[in-house]
């Protein structure tokens, strides 16, 4: 169980609330700790093998989905032994300063707005939408990318041009993202999960390129929900922190840091809908991953 990373031999350039980031010569090392966080502050207790799940479904995806956009991935094995499993060496890039979102489902953020304004984004959608509803069809809704500690925000496509300084690349960027979704999409309900929403990443290589970055299309970056028990008009389960927010949420904390110590039971019953997220979406034992990785 790993709350926190400490690789002697190479420098650490940042630390997210879930990533570590080493320089390795002129690429990076990506480290996916067990730590967790709600309201965007870390909890003191790791869930184990956090990491290393959403470093293998983050795997499991660049491989499946590089016919529709290369991305950063170097190796998952060429790290350090003692990261293996939850590490990937990787390709600097010159990251966008845009959040990619694709919406197929009505929530979270999006629900709020809908409610207020009715539309996502400033995308009109039709009346009478309920929470959960599936929308007539996917949506690209960009959003801010926000300071450690901050929220991301929502913002229309004009703005998110503007940000970018190049309308044209910003067309693109939707016509990948919602490329990458449909694909994600079509997989993950071919093994009964339903894919919400996600956030991409991207960046320019070396040569010019775009190219996909970050992680992608884990239970931090994503919901997923169980077809089985699909019901539009209510909150769905998840596979990602849900028991850990149900629990802060009932807990009396007042959301500011520091963050309280889970309970065995949250952390266990977290720890099961990691690994069978990985499972379902990948068709495979998590097992399996460890192997492959040399964890």
């Amino acid at each position: 169980m790993t709350s926190s990373t400490a690789i002697e031999s190479l420098d650490l350039l940042s630390q997210g609330k879930v990533r570590d980031i080493y320089a390795a010569g002129d690429r990076l090392l990506l480290v996916a700790s067990d730590r967790i966080s709600t309201y965007d502050v870390v909890h003191p207790t790791p869930i184990p093998d956090k990491g290393k799940v959403l470093t293998g479904l983050s795997a499991f995806w660049f491989e499946r989905t590089r016919d529709i956009c290369p991305n950063h991935v170097v190796s998952h094995r060429d790290v350090p032994g003692d990261v293996h499993g939850r590490a990937m060496l990787v390709e600097r890039l010159e990251m966008f300063p845009v959040e990619c979102v694709v919406r197929g489902y009505i929530t979270g953020s999006g629900l709020k707005d809908y409610r207020r304004s009715g539309a996502i984004c400033g995308i009109e959608l039709p009346a009478g939408l309920e929470e959960s509803e599936r929308l007539p069809e996917p949506i690209f809704t960009p959003a801010t990318k926000a300071d450690l500690g901050d929220h991301d925000e929502n913002v229309d496509f004009d703005r998110a041009a503007e940000i970018l300084g190049d309308r044209a690349l910003l067309e693109e960027l939707r016509r990948l993202s919602l490329e990458l979704y449909g694909f994600a999409a079509r997989h993950a309900e071919g093994n009964g999960i339903i894919l919400a929403d996600t956030k991409f990443e991207f960046g320019r290589d070396a040569t010019g390129r775009i190219v996909l970055g970050d992680e992608v299309l884990t239970p931090d970056s994503s919901r997923f929900w169980p077809a089985d028990g699909y019901r539009p008009g209510i909150s769905q389960p998840s596979f990602d922190k849900q028991f850990v927010r149900d629990w802060a949420t009932r807990s009396g904390w007042d959301k500011s840091p520091p963050a309280p110590a889970l309970p065995d039971e949250v952390v266990a019953s977290t720890r099961a809908l990691y690994l069978e997220a990985y499972e379902r979406i990948a068709g495979e034992p998590f097992d399996a991953w460890l192997r492959r990785s040399g964890a």
